[in-house]
């Protein structure tokens, strides 16, 4: 998976994005929306916490049995009339897309909404080959013709506002109106009448895939705006890129995730246009199928008890939604087509840790826990975070110092005695570094924790020290027991 060119490491991309006002408040918009109304969606189950345990136990069971499932789907596609293709890489899944759409003669195609093309590349690879690929989600589409990148999983378009989008669209859809305003309706309008050429003289399609039943060979993209439906019914060929993990061994299993899926991301109890097809068939749909099936990192991950649980995840962005550190520093700090806490997992695991942005990556968390709450299939992001800057550090260079530094403070930890010291100086050293009761700046190697933070000045007396002092806060005064002073 490409690491977006230039962008630096996500400290350096977060403090640039935390100081534009404008996209701060876009964000904290958008995503205060879809969680309100995410809360609603899941409070109408009683039974949500057993359709997450389900979700959970029938994803861990098929990546426990990958290889079983892969080659039942492949028998079942081709005996319907597919064609499956196996890719170990990006280049190979953009090589093998390319000549499949150069074998049919066309120079265009029509695209489907696919983080799975976005993890490759494919937009351009298709480019550098000659082939225009076409966005086709209204999202997307705001995207491409701004010539900018996706900031969120399911709102790709999340950092922009209305005014941004007329004036995407006024400068780069040739046929937009020319007295087009801000208005929903009439953005909406314009873009349905691009894109109705756009699917109307379409010979090809690209697709994703949300979900395929290894049993029958049927592939599921669930989408909003119908633009999925058009792409995947008119065009005479389809070729569908699909990540390995994306399987679900029975139509039965499905039923759970059409009921997780739609209520985690779009807060919906089912999607609008839920669409299913099982190879070709003549007179209905495309006369050619083609389903591509990506590795590209997801075997390594796989390999990993921690962090495979990442290969969990049906893209349902509930995990950034409630992310403080996303709602803040939004998706491209992230320097990845997989953005907030999923990204900060998935990303450092497909593309390895090798480069600054993904050694930073899974620091790109407070632990707060959160996104594991919200998660509809139960991914321990927090418990992968940690795991992941264990891998960082091991394989980073030494720092003596930082190592220094825990020795002494396990060394400190262990011992009562020695905390209760520690903590006495700990008031004292604070007072003389703060200003106006905060600690704004320390000295030293210390000074980089202050740089995108403050802290109250120790008390002068830890909790422990009081609880001695005051034989657990009891005195003669209140009734011989804590808190009768305040029953009165």
């Amino acid at each position: 998976m490409p690491t977006y060119l230039g962008m630096p490491a996500f400290p350096k991309a977060a403090a640039r994005a935390v100081n534009d006002a404008r996209l701060r408040g876009n964000l904290a918009r958008a995503t205060a929306t879809i969680r309100g109304r995410r809360t609603a969606a899941v409070a109408e189950l009683e039974d949500w916490a057993e359709l997450r345990e389900s979700g959970r136990q029938i994803k861990d069971h098929v990546l426990a049995n990958l290889g079983h499932y892969l080659r039942l789907l492949e028998e079942r596609v081709t005996g319907a009339g597919g064609t499956v293709h196996w890719a170990r890489d990006a280049a190979e899944a953009n090589r093998i897309v390319a000549d499949l759409v150069k074998a049919t003669g066309q120079t265009e195609v029509v695209k489907v909404k696919s983080m799975a093309t976005q993890e490759i590349g494919l937009n351009e690879a298709l480019a550098a080959q000659g082939i225009a690929a076409y966005e086709t989600d209204l999202a997307e589409l705001i995207v491409q013709l701004g010539d900018d990148r996706p900031s969120h999983l399911l709102v790709p378009a999340i950092h922009r506002n209305r005014s941004d989008i007329r004036d995407i669209f006024l400068r780069a859809m040739e046929d937009a109106p020319a007295g087009l305003t801000d208005s929903p309706a009439e953005l909406a309008e314009a873009a349905r009448r691009h894109l109705r050429a756009k699917f109307l003289s379409a010979k090809v399609a690209v697709s994703g895939v949300n979900f395929a039943v290894a049993d029958t060979g049927t592939l599921f993209v669930l989408e909003s705006e119908g633009n999925g439906r058009m792409c995947l019914t008119l065009p005479d060929t389809l070729i569908s890129v699909m990540g390995v993990e994306k399987i679900v061994p029975t139509v039965r299993d499905l039923e759970v995730f059409l009921q997780l899926l739609p209520r985690s991301s779009t807060a919906e109890r089912m999607n609008p246009y839920t669409s299913a097809w099982t190879g070709v068939h003549p007179g209905d749909g495309p006369r050619d199928f083609h389903l591509v099936l990506l590795d590209n990192g997801r075997t390594d991950t796989l390999a990993d008890e921690v962090g495979r649980q990442a290969l969990r995840c049906i893209r349902c962005s509930a995990c950034l939604n409630v992310c403080p550190v996303y709602r803040r520093a939004g998706g491209h700090a992230y320097g990845s087509p997989y953005p907030g806490p999923i990204g900060a997992i998935l990303s450092p695991q497909i593309r390895g840790i090798g480069s600054a942005v993904d050694a930073s990556l899974p620091y790109a968390s407070s632990l707060c826990g959160a996104c594991f709450d919200a998660c509809p299939v139960a991914i321990d992001i927090p418990e992968v975070l940690v795991h992941l800057r264990a891998r960082v550090v091991e394989r980073g260079p030494r720092r003596p110092l930082e190592r220094a530094a825990m020795g002494a403070a396990g060394w400190t930890l262990r011992s009562p005695t020695r905390l209760a010291l520690a903590q006495r100086a700990a008031a004292a050293g604070g007072r003389l570094v703060a200003r106006r009761g905060r600690i704004r700046r320390l000295p030293g190697p210390l000074g980089a924790w202050t740089e995108t933070r403050d802290a109250p000045v120790p008390p002068p007396e830890s909790f422990r020290a009081w609880w001695t002092r005051t034989g657990g806060g009891t005195d003669r005064d209140t009734g011989g027991h804590p808190g009768a002073e305040a029953d009165r």
